[in-house]
């Protein structure tokens, strides 16, 4: 085994002749040689992206549901009384179940191997939470919504991320979890022209508050595309049924080549609970955690983009529509960046560009008052989503095998990364606008310390490449096998 780094395959005791001879076996006894098998790939990818992009749906409504509370934030706020750090913490609630059931979610949904079933029906029940939302009439009815809501929709995200990661190589995972992610971004831009609408024709129908209608449609909305979802989404290579025999060993030989061992067998061990243990007991966990952390505080002023465009000084519709561009623009930004680190197989510098980029954003909005100047902030500040999707892409890189192991590690990250969600909810008060200076402050911080933490990483991981180059010269293995990505 490779020393220090427990996520590296096995290196192999054979010659690089003999590895390339069984490869050329394997093409012609498998696959009835190379062509048919790139034949037989190419259309294998194109099956799972076609079924795959229903997540980015999916993950569009899971982010609507979640943040409408901000773009009625008027409303809602007045309807229901709420007064001091309540607004604040109706954000915040949301997340703490959130975090409470990510890791179990996921250990479960690799113990069952059905994501099209359990990832819609999750989706069903918190649909229906959301709609519920828009009958509450306090603070405590509306508390509740909101943390039961976490509770359910933690389950889709790092449970589509593993999907993911169950079909996809290293050079391909990237950009497919870029993607997925643009639904999130594509959802701050298209949810608050859904809601402009809503909100501007709505008030007053069958005597209910435009707000409450936004939760009904919106919460109805997300049932009925779960439903669709059933029958769209695939499982896992070896649960999956539409898979033709030679598409399935494919899909698994594939997975066997990225890694050098194959996904399951030859890599679990241990009892249920044994992929558990690996997580937490590595350290790489628990510093993707606190650098995610401090990514999703730089990222805090999301949550309150309606609020920022508000202060630009125009009506409140023309306030939502303002929205869409920034998250457009960053969408793009994100799309072009997480397709050249694929290209290129590197994350950090272009996780620290897109910081970078969000930092000159932040300085403008904290400097002036002019109201281009502010405008073009936003789209600086947006952009920096991009970030995120990259850290996502290199953390799976990073936790290779076993899949009971990576199964864990994305949802333990994804859900301590929300501490950060819980702090930055209170990082926006209102006595702090309409400049937002100290709020524009703390996200500069943050960013600065994404940036050294993801070198310090950087410079971890290309010790262990190097070992892993001393191994393979101290085996007479002349075939370069499997590397970290910097």
């Amino acid at each position: 085994m490779s020393v220090g780094h427990p996520d590296a395959p096995s290196i192999p005791h054979t010659e690089s002749k003999e590895h390339v001879d069984y490869e050329e076996l394997d093409f012609e006894t498998e696959f009835g040689g190379l062509e048919a098998r790139n034949k037989l790939e190419r259309r294998l990818l194109w099956k799972l992206d076609l079924r795959m992009s229903i997540l980015v749906v999916i993950y569009i409504l899971n982010f609507i549901d979640r943040t409408n509370v901000s773009t009625v934030r008027s409303g809602l706020t007045t309807d229901l009384h709420l007064e001091g750090q309540q607004y604040a913490t109706l954000l915040s609630i949301l997340l703490v179940g959130y975090i409470i059931v990510q890791v179990p979610s996921n250990m479960f949904l690799n113990y069952i191997g059905k994501p099209s079933l359990y990832l819609p029906a999750c989706m069903v029940i918190w649909g229906v939470i959301s709609a519920l939302t828009g009958i509450t009439t306090n603070f405590t009815g509306v508390l509740l919504t909101r943390f039961f809501l976490g509770f359910v929709e933690s389950a889709f995200f790092p449970g589509a991320v593993f999907l993911i990661s169950k079909w996809y190589k290293r050079n391909e995972i990237g950009l497919r979890l870029t993607i997925l992610y643009c639904g999130n971004v594509i959802s701050n831009a298209f949810g608050a022209l859904i809601a402009s609408g809503i909100l501007a024709g709505m008030n007053g129908v069958r005597g209910k508050a435009a707000w409450r209608w936004l939760f009904f449609i919106e919460g109805s909305l997300t049932v009925s595309v779960a439903i669709v979802a059933v029958f769209i989404l695939p499982d896992f290579p070896t649960t999956t049924k539409w898979l033709s025999a030679d598409e399935r060993r494919l899909a698994l030989k594939r997975m066997e080549e990225d890694a050098g061992v194959g996904d399951q067998s030859e890599t679990e061990a241990g009892g249920r609970g044994h992929g558990f243990y690996l997580a937490i007991t590595d350290w790489k966990v628990w510093w993707f955690a606190v650098l995610s952390n401090a990514q999703v505080i730089a990222l805090t002023f999301t949550a309150y983009f309606p609020t920022l465009s508000a202060t630009l000084g125009y009506n409140p519709t023309v306030s939502l529509l303002l929205v869409a561009p920034p998250f457009l623009f960053a969408a793009i930004v994100a799309f072009t960046l997480s397709r050249h680190s694929d290209r290129v197989q590197e994350r950090f510098y272009h996780m620290s560009v897109s910081n970078t980029v969000g930092i000159v954003g932040f300085i403008i909005a904290m400097s002036t008052m002019n109201t281009a100047a502010r405008y073009v902030s936003l789209f600086l500040m947006a952009q920096s989503y991009a970030a995120i999707m990259l850290l996502l892409a290199w953390i799976s890189n990073s936790f290779a095998r076993p899949p009971s192991k990576r199964a864990v590690c994305f949802a333990l990250i994804n859900a301590l990364q929300q501490l950060g969600g819980i702090a930055g909810s209170y990082a926006w008060p209102l006595n702090w606008g309409p400049t937002y200076r100290y709020s524009y402050g703390i996200c500069l911080a943050a960013s600065c310390t994404t940036i050294i933490m993801s070198w310090v990483f950087r410079q971890h991981l290309k010790t262990l490449n190097k070992k892993l180059e001393q191994e393979e010269q101290e085996k007479g293995i002349t075939e370069k096998g499997f590397r970290y990505v910097l």
